[in-house]
């Protein structure tokens, strides 16, 4: 994936690796952060919080932050610091997301809850939660402060209405749209307004940024419900068909049931929440949401979302920065794992 980018009389491409190249010294330093910042007294912090840090992840988050930082001009050090709490606070929720889930894989590895159990992810996730506060306060921006507060506070709505419509096959796209909002989007809308906020621009250009952050997750979990029924367990990190197994009715399902016949909707009704779903039931659901389009339905949707997050950006200047954002919206949609 290219895009252009145009200074003068130069043209120059920027591709997914280029992007993270842009900012990969403070990438380092993120890292250099996490290790910091998990030191505890306690074994078993360090452990897990090692162990779920360093299994991979495409550090979305922080590149988010980062990039914003410096699309506003932003010159201090602060971004490295305010990108680690915003990585925390997304490992805390897969944490508390892989127990409540029953998941047994997070991203081609064994998850934390089935090596250490349970109890000790749920404790874990509090530490990373808590100790992602206490450097907030530390680092000492307000508006920053307030900006993570609210979006935390409707990420754990967020969790609890989609706990609430688990295997319930009469969920509506305006519901599951928002449990999206809330789980996903909201945080990688606050990691873009931590650059505007650092970069002390305009409140256009904060909304600007915080709308595209906003559709860049509502675009990325739709493409990942996507990649569900369509990748393959090695590309995907786990294992396919997992959302049904575990009774998530997410928008390819809900365009199915929509969509499908009253004899059809009962035998998919059946499968959800199924842990006993094997591959031949598995790939009726397939067949089904490939005869209904719903694949295509939701990448439609995820498109429409990747085109609003790049308008929103018509309110700064050409640069580096702003290209590297437009492609890594394109990336986010294109992507295949």
């Amino acid at each position: 994936m290219r895009i252009s980018y145009k200074k003068a009389t130069n043209t120059e491409t920027v591709t997914i690796q280029q992007i993270y190249d842009l900012i990969k010294d403070d990438l380092k330093k993120v890292e250099s952060e996490f290790k910091k910042n998990l030191h505890s007294n306690i074994f078993l912090i360090r452990k897990m919080g090692e162990y779920i840090l360093g299994s991979g992840g495409k550090r979305i988050r922080p590149l988010l932050v980062l990039l914003s930082s410096k699309l506003c001009n932003y010159k201090g050090e602060s971004h490295v610091p305010f990108a680690s709490i915003v990585e925390f606070i997304h490992t805390a929720t897969l944490l508390h997301d892989d127990v409540v889930d029953e998941a047994d894989m997070r991203r081609g590895n064994i998850s934390a809850n089935e090596v250490w159990g349970n109890g000790a992810s749920v404790l874990v996730g509090d530490f990373l939660y808590s100790k992602s506060f206490y450097l907030m306060i530390e680092h000492g921006d307000m508006e920053i402060l307030r900006v993570i507060s609210k979006t935390t506070t409707q990420m754990s709505e967020g969790e609890i209405l989609q706990l609430l419509k688990s295997n319930d096959p009469d969920t509506t796209e305006d519901e599951y749209l928002e449990i999206l909002k809330s789980k996903t989007a909201m945080l990688m809308s606050a990691a873009c307004q931590i650059g505007a906020i650092l970069g002390r621009v305009s409140k256009e250009k904060k909304e600007a940024l915080a709308r595209f952050g906003l559709n860049i997750g509502m675009s990325f979990q739709l493409t990942d419900d996507c990649l569900d029924y369509t990748s393959s367990n090695d590309e995907f990190g786990k294992t396919v068909g997992n959302d049904l197994k575990e009774g998530k009715i997410t928008m390819p399902l809900i365009h199915l049931l929509r969509n499908s016949t009253p004899d059809e909707k009962e035998n998919v009704i059946k499968m959800i929440g199924s842990h006993e779903l094997d591959e031949e039931k598995l790939i009726s659901v397939i067949d089904m949401i490939n005869k209904y389009g719903s694949v295509e339905y939701t990448m439609a949707k995820a498109k429409r979302y990747i085109d609003e997050a790049k308008s929103s950006l018509d309110i700064f200047e050409p640069s580096l920065e702003k290209s590297a954002l437009l492609g890594f919206s394109e990336y986010v949609f294109e992507r295949r794992f």
